[in-house]
């Protein structure tokens, strides 16, 4: 699976909005957006707060694995 279909299930399995998601990161709608579309790499740093915002590892974010594992605490 492509990361930026992974981020947009992600968000919409939490019933989360652009905007939320957007804030989490501390960037703008229209960035992350572009995220989603996948027209912008997310920056590594990007990766770690959404693993730890969506409580899943950064492999499962990352399309490495398709069964999501819990971040370890």
């Amino acid at each position: 699976m492509h990361l930026y279909r992974r981020l947009r299930d992600l968000r919409e399995d939490c019933d989360k909005t652009q905007e939320e998601i957007a804030a989490q990161l501390q960037i703008q709608q229209t960035q992350y957006s572009r995220y989603e579309r996948g027209d912008r790499e997310l920056p590594m740093h990007h990766f770690i707060t959404l693993a730890r915002y969506y409580g899943i590892s950064l492999d499962y974010l990352a399309g490495l694995i398709d069964t999501p594992r819990k971040l370890e605490p």
